[in-house]
């Protein structure tokens, strides 16, 4: 068996993983794992990811949880272009950097975007409006840091040509925009950003990425007949919102 990887393309770090993969030709088969279907809290899937989280793969018999870990993995096996995820020391430090301040700051945070806008009333609960205005602007202060501390000048984070670590924070980015807080109105720097990343992956395969999303976030009612299991995991995600 070859190389499988089990995603969502609802989800923001199985939606890198999948455009690394795509944009690098490694050739894969995908398993569509629905999260908000509670497919990956099966006995099934827990056989490949015990954590039951998405993304996960499996190369024959090896399988990795987390999408860091499976970026780097692939970029070996692959041998995929260096810029990507550097074999320079200090380069690849630079990566290592964001990628470990992206999953504890930007990850969660930005998140909450979509659950506050879109999956809340989904399902009838509606964060009060303190929390949404902590949210934005704890979202405020980490755009400052992403481009005041990562971004600066150059065309992307860690350096001239984009790496990983442009491919896991754009994606967070994106989620929130299209749950319909514009990150970019404002951040002209962050915008020309976004085109150089997107121009990277070429619009039919960006498009292909994204519809999942942009469908949800457009009619959130189209993400029918929720398990009642889930339901109660997405109100205690919601109650978690700081």
């Amino acid at each position: 068996m070859g190389l499988e990887l089990y995603l969502d393309l609802l989800s923001q770090p199985c939606r890198a993983v999948y455009l690394f993969a795509k944009a690098n030709r490694i050739p894969f088969e995908m398993q569509n794992v629905e999260l908000f279907r509670g497919e990956h809290m099966t006995d099934e899937f827990a056989r490949v990811n015990s954590l039951k989280r998405l993304p996960a793969m499996k190369d024959g018999d090896f399988t990795l949880a987390e999408s860091a870990a499976i970026l780097h993995y692939l970029s070996q096996k692959y041998n995929t272009p260096a810029h990507w995820y550097p074999r320079d020391l200090q380069a690849r430090a630079r990566v290592e950097e964001y990628l470990y301040w992206h999953a504890d700051s930007i990850r969660g945070t930005l998140g909450s975007v979509l659950w506050i806008q879109v999956l809340g009333p989904l399902i009838d609960i509606h964060v009060p409006k303190e929390k949404v205005d902590r949210n934005r602007a704890f979202i405020t202060q980490l755009l400052q840091h992403l481009e005041q501390k990562f971004l600066q000048d150059k065309p992307f984070l860690t350096g001239d040509q984009i790496s990983v670590a442009d491919l896991m924070a754009l994606e967070e980015l994106m989620q929130t925009f299209y749950a319909g807080f514009d990150v970019f109105e404002g951040r002209p720097k962050l915008a020309a950003w976004r085109g150089r990343v997107e121009a990277t992956f070429g619009e039919e395969l960006w498009q292909e990425t994204h519809e999942a999303i942009r469908k949800l976030c457009a009619d959130p009612k189209s993400l029918k007949d929720i398990p009642l299991a889930m339901q109660e995991g997405m109100k205690l995600r919601l109650s978690k919102i700081p």
